[in-house]
């Protein structure tokens, strides 16, 4: 039974009024449990950061009561932090076999595979964690296997969270959706509902992957004599069978290029997700052993990336593949926000080289694997939840949902518009907002978690947008007098060799700042430094309007 004084409390570290690092939390009296670990890329003024990860912080700080991570799918934003959590917390992974797998990868790359308890479940079980929560797996479609929603029971009502789903009657891959559960849990009696808002404002239906294999079959019957290469995320295994399958009955070979698409295809495929004859699938190094209208290439780099597989081809760097006139490029996803300049660049680039390039748009290439409105619109009405509290989405988003929610009858006062960090407590009677957690972006550059913080980040924009004078010059400790310089040298500012008129009257403005010291009796590094950049600054800001990085060096002899 549950105590009238304890209240389930559930908020979200990552995944609300952003795309990515989807990380949810349910907390009741000594249990913790965790749904999904994500990451999210950098926007375009963190620069130099490889992801960003959710603040841990909370969760180290009650570790004793964290009762597991459970995984709803395989892709990055839900499971790519897996690996920097599961250094601060060793507690056990719970997701299906595809999920864990892909999770694995990661683990192993961070040494981490040995020490993690994994357990593998499937759609229709459940498991129980801690004292206080049940949590049931129910079959959902997504545009990869093995994706699942979650009925949590607890002492406080059911929550139940959709994960990132769509409702495809047709799946290449996996059972379909199964919506006479969320139907029989929605007449049992749903205390909070959790849905991805992804494409709220989008009308009608997202329609199926099989669509998408339709419009490749299409594509391979009109390209007889010239090769067929697919940029596609390596997550995407249903897209991918699609097009191995298109390979196997136009009597194409296929190779795969790109580490993570090498590593998730080896993966699907010893899992028994990915089904590739051997006859069909060849390594990149042999397609020069074919003609070009045998051959199928599947590779990274959808999005445009700068080191990704297809931006090397574009640009003739790559070792292995040499984009020829002719060529079919298939760009089968949709821009991710924030790249469509990216994606533009590498089109050209294609175009430039002769290839003949599909994107969407032009075509039916690529489908999204989230629900649109009136998916959404029928998951509330089986679930018909008494609280809700939308999920996945930007700010935008998750206000539409709201409405949307209010629209099939809700209470405006039973809707929870939060910001990640916010509690929402609840009992089986009332729900409110009641405090915060820590949270926030850990960043995350090269081996370094978290060391990278606004002051970093402000320099290197500095840095990038105005460059730097590095001022050096020696001093006599002994006699109190400057030694040597000082020299000016510039990077990112002005090329000196063009500029040795600025450079020398820079030189001067400097020498005048020591004198000035001098004159004062000045000796201390600290305010000799102050002055030769306060100095220093006003001078190349009235001949230039730039305000360089200044950082004067002062060495003792």
């Amino acid at each position: 039974m549950a105590s009238k004084k304890t209240k389930l409390r559930v908020f979200s570290l990552g995944g609300v009024q952003e795309i990515g690092k989807n990380m949810y939390v349910l907390e009741y009296g000594d249990d913790i449990i965790i749904v999904d670990c994500g990451v999210m890329f950098p926007e375009d003024d963190q620069l130099g950061i490889d992801l960003v990860i959710p603040d841990f912080s909370y969760l180290t700080k009650n570790k004793d009561k964290v009762r597991g991570v459970i995984l709803t799918h395989g892709h990055e934003d839900h499971i790519g932090a897996v690996p920097y959590f599961c250094r601060e917390l060793n507690v056990p992974l719970y997701g299906t076999t595809l999920t864990l797998g892909l999770a694995e990868l990661k683990l192993k790359e961070h040494n981490l595979l040995g020490t993690t308890t994994r357990k593998y479940v499937k759609a229709g079980e459940t498991v129980e964690l801690g004292k206080h929560f049940k949590v049931e797996f129910i079959s959902v479609t997504h545009s990869i296997a093995g994706a699942v929603a979650l009925a949590i029971k607890t002492p406080a009502g059911i929550v139940v969270h959709t994960g990132d789903f769509k409702i495809d009657h047709t799946p290449v891959q996996g059972d379909r959706i199964d919506l006479q559960r969320f139907a029989e849990l929605g007449r049992q009696g749903v205390l909070l509902f959790l849905c991805d808002s992804t494409n709220v404002e989008l009308k009608g239906y997202t329609i199926s992957e099989r669509q998408v294999g339709e419009t490749f079959e299409s594509i391979f019957n009109q390209t007889q004599n010239h090769r067929i290469m697919v940029a596609t995320f390596s997550s995407n295994i249903p897209r991918i069978q699609q097009l191995v399958n298109a390979a196997k009955r136009h009597g194409r070979r296929v190779a795969f290029v790109g580490r993570s698409m090498l590593n998730v295809v080896k993966t699907a495929s010893e899992l028994g997700y990915l089904t590739i004859p051997d006859h069909v699938m060849i390594d990149i190094s042999e397609i020069n052993n074919y003609v070009d209208g045998q051959i199928v290439i599947i590779t990274t780099g959808s999005q445009g990336e700068p080191m990704s597989a297809l931006s090397r081809m574009a640009i003739n760097e790559h070792r292995q593949v040499e984009i020829k006139p002719g060529d079919k490029i298939i760009i089968s996803a949709s821009s991710i926000p924030g790249n469509e300049k990216s994606i533009t660049r590498l089109i050209n680039e294609l175009f430039k080289k002769g290839a003949d390039v599909v994107y969407e748009g032009l075509a039916e290439i690529h489908v999204s694997g989230h629900a649109k409105q009136e998916e959404i619109k029928l998951m509330h009405a089986l679930v018909k939840p008494k609280f809700f509290m939308p999920v996945h989405g930007e700010y935008k988003h998750l206000k539409h949902h709201c409405e949307l929610a209010v629209t099939m009858g809700m209470p405006r006062e039973n809707v929870f518009l939060t910001n990640n960090g916010d509690v929402l407590e609840l009992n089986a009677d009332a729900a409110k907002l009641n405090g915060t957690v820590p949270h926030g972006q850990v960043l995350v550059d090269g081996l370094g978690v978290g060391d990278v913080g606004s002051i970093v980040l402000r320099d290197r924009r500095h840095l990038s947008q105005d460059g730097i004078i590095i001022v050096v010059l020696s001093f006599n400790g002994e006699e109190g007098n400057i030694a040597a310089g000082p020299d000016i040298i510039s990077r990112g500012f002005v090329y000196v060799r063009e500029s040795e008129n600025l450079m020398d009257e820079a030189r001067a403005v400097v020498k005048k700042a020591l004198v000035k010291c001098e004159n004062r009796n000045i000796v201390e590094w600290s305010y000799i430094k102050t002055e030769i950049r306060d100095t220093l600054k006003e001078y190349v800001w009235q001949k230039t309007k730039r305000s360089p990085m200044i950082l004067p060096v002062i060495m003792e002899v």
